[in-house]
């Protein structure tokens, strides 16, 4: 085995190797060396951080397809940032109700699947 799998995942993605290096906390050096030739002198926790930060199993199958995979990091991304956006409405005595909040977090998904796939993955 070797890191073509993991690689070939990280393209398909469209995650660039600093997101994945930040997402996993593996340092972008060693991110680097598992995708190319270097995957059997890296450490098991580091491979093991770099493909569950692809959404691959242990197995370096994945468990959901690329696009389920995007949208369930959309969704995560985007709960953080509507909540961000009510916080800071709910000081201002601004706070949304429950669904405009829904309406929010549906269009924010929207928007980062449709946009730039650097805006998905960074962080």
């Amino acid at each position: 085995m070797d890191g073509s799998l993991l690689e070939r995942r990280r393209r398909a993605l469209g995650m660039p190797i600093s997101a994945l290096s930040a997402r996993s906390g593996v340092p972008k050096t060693t991110v680097k060396r598992i995708l190319g030739d270097g995957f059997q002198k890296a450490a098991f926790a580091n491979v093991d951080a770099v493909a569950k930060t692809l959404g691959m199993s242990l197995k370096f199958e994945p468990i959901l397809d690329v696009l389920r995979f995007e949208e369930q990091q959309a969704r995560k991304k985007a709960e953080r940032i509507v909540a961000l956006v009510h916080g800071s409405s709910a000081l201002e005595s601004q706070a949304a109700g429950k669904e405009d909040l829904e309406a929010m977090l549906d269009r924010t998904v929207h928007e980062l699947m449709a946009g730039s796939e650097r805006k998905l993955w960074a962080t």
